[in-house]
């Protein structure tokens, strides 16, 4: 089977999630219930990294979990 692609709003149709939680982007290719290559683009306006870490931002181990899952 080709592997296919999905903007982002193919991936809504799909999934529940919705802004601030919806941590995906972009799907770049994925082969149904086999693999999946997917994009979530990370800037430095970001909520979260006002907090996590001042001086030091990182993205909370919860959301790049979470992001996964998705």
């Amino acid at each position: 089977m080709k592997a296919q692609k999905m903007n982002i709003k193919e991936i809504m149709k799909r999934i529940p999630h919705r802004y601030p939680f919806l941590l995906v982007d972009r799907v770049l290719a994925y082969e149904k219930e086999k693999w999946i290559k997917a994009i979530k683009n990370v800037t430095m306006n970001e909520q979260f990294f006002q907090g996590h870490f001042p001086g030091e931002p990182i993205m909370p181990g919860v959301l790049i979990i979470e992001a996964l899952a998705q």
